[in-house]
């Protein structure tokens, strides 16, 4: 049997000709690095520098919003309307001198961009959040008309003909978590009944047009990827029956890989709670990986599974499973950027699960969002990353209002 370190360190040739060096990726994290005017900073630059030199085959960037009015934090980069591929150079060159791969994910923020930086918000339809709190940081959505959809698409092929051209090997396009393309999937947040909603089959019709214009601004040996729910675990959503039904489609459609997620901000199952960290599935780690080997069933697509992988030996019984092709480790690389490379050189590290596996509460998920990108500046900025991320947890189960800055008081 193979060991662990040689299974993670063999290529992955995809459909598109491209070759990924090895078998572990860093998963799309927010950074919230960009500038005022949401361009691409020397901190940025600087973050992918410190992970490209780690050891991941492929670096999958944080959401770059295709549409610079439509953001879902103030400090995300943005394509401008009239965009110039040089902005993005240096960040694109950032894996100068390594194998590594750089991915540039792509995004709309539908109704998931705060009050503070849009007061009225897009979405497929006119739906607010369910949860009274998330609904007062989220202003109801105004539903798209159809020449705004169709603009947006043409924004997604405009953003990723501007980052290839500006060097980056890849585009991933981010269909899950509740953002726009998870919001047209969702017969809760899609209720058109016009050629773009109304039945799954016209749900699904905004994904796969941007996966085409996409495909036509890249050409066809540029790796295209896409991030998908396995479910939104939310009744009335987005089932695990129709994103199979995605994933065929998307196959058919020429992607290059497919990364299983799950969840919205509602139901926050890609931060490890609910039903896709049920005990049997946290016993193998993989949060999504019952929901890989169905889509290895329906369809020949590079499979990327994120989320719960914690040691060697567990990453590689998943490849081993022919369940996933990549294995894609998000906040573990905040905690220890050189992961990747401990794991190829056959150390027995584990990387800390920074989520429990049986349910984490929403307090705690927004926590540790904010502490990992904290984190991820201290890198960009050459710091070392502040691993106590325990004393905070237990300061918000304790009722601190503001568990981050009394953490800090108490540090001196």
């Amino acid at each position: 049997m193979s060991e662990p370190k040689e299974l993670l360190a063999e290529p992955l040739k995809l459909r598109c000709g491209a070759t990924l060096p090895n078998r572990l990726a860093k998963a799309a994290l927010s950074e919230q690095l960009g500038d005022r005017r949401n361009r691409p900073t020397a901190e940025l630059t600087e973050l992918y520098r410190t992970w490209s030199r780690g050891g991941a085959g492929t670096l999958i960037t944080g959401n770059v919003m295709v549409d610079p009015t439509a953001l879902g934090e103030p400090r995300n980069v943005a394509v401008p309307r009239e965009p110039d591929a040089t902005e993005f150079k240096p960040w694109a060159r950032s894996a100068d001198g390594t194998e590594t791969r750089l991915w540039v994910q792509l995004n709309h923020p539908g109704r998931q961009s705060p009050r503070f930086l849009s007061r009225q918000p897009v979405a497929p339809s006119a739906v607010p959040f369910g949860d009274r709190g998330i609904r007062s940081v989220f202003a109801t959505p105004r539903a798209l008309t159809v020449d705004e959809i169709e603009t947006i698409i043409d924004r997604f092929g405009v953003a990723a003909r501007t980052v290839v051209e500006a060097g980056f090997a890849g585009v991933q396009i981010h269909g899950a978590h509740g953002y726009l393309v998870s919001q047209f999937l969702s017969p809760l947040t899609n209720q058109r009944t016009d050629g773009w909603g109304g039945d799954a089959l016209r749900r699904r019709r905004f994904l796969l047009e941007v996966v085409a214009r996409v495909r036509a601004e890249v050409g066809d040996g540029v790796p295209i990827a896409v991030k998908l729910n396995s479910a939104d675990f939310q009744r009335g959503g987005f089932s695990e029956e129709e994103s199979l039904e995605v994933v065929r489609e998307l196959g058919e459609a020429g992607i290059d890989l497919l990364e299983v997620s799950g969840g919205t901000y509602e139901k926050a199952a890609m931060m490890g709670s609910g039903k896709a960290s049920k005990a049997s599935t946290a016993s193998r780690e993989a949060y999504f990986l019952d929901y890989a080997a169905k889509a290895r069933q329906v369809t020949d697509v590079a499979l990327m599974v994120t989320g719960g992988f914690t040691s060697p030996e567990g990453m590689a019984d998943a490849l081993r499973s022919g369940a996933l092709d990549v294995i894609g480790l998000g906040r573990p690389l905040v905690v220890d950027p050189a992961l990747p490379g401990r794991l190829l050189a056959g150390e027995d590290v584990r990387a800390q699960r920074t989520a429990p596996k049986t349910g984490i509460r929403l307090a705690d998920s927004l926590l540790e969002i904010q502490w990992h990108t904290q984190q991820m500046h201290r890198v960009a900025a050459g710091k070392p990353v502040d691993r106590r991320l325990g004393a905070v947890r237990a300061l918000v189960r304790a009722g601190v209002s503001d568990p981050l800055n009394a953490f800090r008081r108490v540090r001196g």
